[in-house]
């Protein structure tokens, strides 16, 4: 059993040394917060990842995410082939009024299209503008930190190596095509420097050369073919 009066005692000297501390300040909003990178701010759309798959909507215990699509048709990729039905977002908006920041969207999202932001500042006069449409939470995504880089050891995500094979094998199709081009152009230029040069080498413009007189025919009105009589 402890002394009686100890729990007032440690009490009086946490508060005796704090009073002999200098207090610290955070002059705001002069002074910016370091936050750290998965501070639960707002939350930001990537769009393009976005399938529609209504997860994040249906998961919300505050039901403050409205989502509206519509499916439009494919034509198939390749002849023969069959035609294909897609969802089209139409509306994605997030009530942060409502929104008590659990981050279960973002979780639930199968498709990265949900991030966090530490952004914060977004207050406002009316409690209808903490509504964020879709062009908004677009714009969070530039205030979304990048994410840890990997342990040097780790095997390359699966996703950079399509892509880099994917780039890979573009620019060398590009290289060959460049190559095949060049190759035809100087068969071309090869092509006209022989014609102009003639079939025997010489300049074709320059003619035929002029005949002597020795290899003129004899004529047949007893003259030479300089004109003298034989």
């Amino acid at each position: 059993m402890g002394i009686p009066g100890s729990g007032l005692a440690k009490g009086l000297a946490v508060t005796l040394r704090t009073m002999t501390r200098k207090s610290h300040t955070a002059q705001y909003p002069d002074a910016q917060p370091e936050l750290p990178p998965r501070t639960r701010g707002v939350i930001g759309l990537f769009e393009e990842n976005c399938t529609v798959c209504m997860l994040c909507a249906r998961e919300c215990p505050d039901w403050c995410i409205y989502i509206d699509s519509h499916k439009e048709t494919v034509p198939p990729a390749a002849p023969g082939g069959r035609e294909r039905s897609r969802n089209v977002l139409d509306r994605f908006a997030i009530d942060f009024a409502l929104c008590m920041y659990c981050g279960i969207c973002i979780e639930v999202c199968p498709f990265d299209a949900l991030f966090w932001s530490p952004e914060f500042e977004y207050a406002e006069e009316d409690i209808r503008d903490l509504t964020h449409e879709r062009d908004k939470l677009r714009e969070w995504m530039w205030t979304v930190p990048a994410p840890p880089a990997l342990d040097p050891r780790a095997e390359e995500p699966k996703e950079i190596g399509a892509a880099r094979k994917a780039a890979d094998k573009l620019a060398a199709a590009e290289a060959a095509e460049a190559a095949a081009a060049a190759e035809a152009a100087q068969a071309e230029t090869e092509r006209a420097s022989d014609t102009s040069d003639g079939p025997n080498g010489t300049n074709a413009s320059d003619g035929p050369s002029t005949s002597s007189g020795a290899d003129r025919p004899n004529r047949t009105d007893g003259s030479d073919g300089n004109g003298a009589a034989t």
